[in-house]
């Protein structure tokens, strides 16, 4: 990958992409004539997992947060792959809880954490979610000094979007949430002024959210705004049209800690759920919070869907990823897609290949 423009996150020497924030501020590349001739040859990889998270402080895998990603390098390989990062990264205090109810939940990696994800392949990162506080301002900061220092970008900030070029097409990212330190899901116009900006300025715009309720009892998607605990979660089908609608090329969630079903939106692939990718002794593993996936899209340089697939993973206690030999993740998004999407469900077939929409 190589850098674009530079605001508000300081690129690396000639391998960090670019942050913008606010995007009002506006990148400085060119913009991207529609008539520009397209090279029919390139391709992007992408891959994307749902929320990863090392454990709580003081309570990392005795062998080193690696453990986490053993036999899984070769699955995560990618021109861009990503992540919903469901922790802070650093050593500040834990100060709140990012719930703000009796039981308290707040996660801190190493951050030596941040090399070992550049290492197994992860170049973005969302921060656009309920654990991005859970030390403080001081805990956010150290967070992205150390993404910083890995080489690793990231989305979710209000206003942010990041522009990365890989394999000679230009990428534009951004996350969202529904926080009050994140790029806000529940404020569409917003989001998609965000996206109209970032498709003037790159061939493929990618969008990462962080939401839903959470629990095997919402596996399913319904139209509406979603509640948890009295905290709106933001209405996650109106949002994913309305960003695709505004010029997104994907949308790939997390937030509800379980799979949930694939849908075509406008030729346009939705994942809403890769459920949890990692949580050492702290995301449940029983029943089907332990069913998860690597979702791996190959889009042509205008944002088209060229192919696809889902590795199947289960996370076995405590926590730990690892690639599932009877595929669950396919039948089970498969049946969820089907239930809740009808016509428009994305398929997965019985080795995994996403079927592409019929033209």
């Amino acid at each position: 990958m190589t850098a674009g423009c530079s605001s508000g996150v300081a690129p690396e020497p000639s391998a960090t992409p670019s942050s913008v924030v606010p995007s009002s501020a506006g990148p400085t590349t060119p913009s991207i004539p529609a008539d520009a001739p397209l090279l029919e040859a390139k391709t992007l990889s992408l891959a994307w997992v749902g929320d990863v998270n090392f454990g709580r402080k003081g309570n990392q895998p005795p062998g080193g947060v690696g453990t986490i990603f053993a036999n899984l390098a070769d699955h995560l390989k990618s021109d861009l792959t990503m992540g919903n990062l469901e922790t802070v990264i650093g050593t500040a205090p834990l100060t709140r809880c990012s719930l703000g109810t009796a039981s308290c939940y707040m996660f801190e990696a190493p951050v030596e954490t941040a090399n070992v994800m550049k290492d197994v392949g992860f170049a973005a990162l969302n921060l656009a979610n309920n654990h991005t506080l859970d030390a403080g301002n001081d805990g956010l900061e150290q967070t992205k000094a150390a993404l910083k220092d890995a080489g690793l970008v990231w989305v979710g900030e209000p206003g942010q979007i990041t522009y990365v070029t890989t394999g000679g097409i230009d990428v534009a990212l951004l996350g969202f949430g529904p926080n009050e330190t994140s790029a806000d899901c529940r404020d569409l116009p917003t989001a998609q002024k965000m996206v109209t900006e970032a498709k003037q300025h790159a061939q493929v715009v990618v969008v990462m959210i962080h939401m839903g309720q959470e629990g095997v009892a919402h596996e399913h998607l319904k139209p509406g705004h979603e509640i948890f605990e009295g905290w709106d979660r933001g209405d996650t089908m109106e949002f994913a049209h309305g960003v695709i609608d505004a010029g997104a090329d994907l949308v790939v969630g997390s937030g509800p800690h379980v799979l949930r079903g694939m849908q075509w939106y406008q030729g346009r692939l939705i994942a809403y759920s890769l459920g949890d990718f990692s949580g050492y002794n702290t995301l449940p593993t029983s029943g089907d919070f332990a069913i998860s996936g690597i979702l791996n899209v190959t889009l042509d340089p205008a944002g088209g869907f060229v192919s696809g697939s889902v590795t199947p993973l289960r996370l076995v206690p405590p926590g730990t990823p690892t690639v599932d030999a009877s595929g669950r993740a396919w039948s089970l998004m498969n049946s969820l897609s089907s239930a809740d999407f009808g016509g428009t469900a994305a398929a997965i077939s019985p080795d995994g290949q996403i079927v592409p929409p019929v033209a």
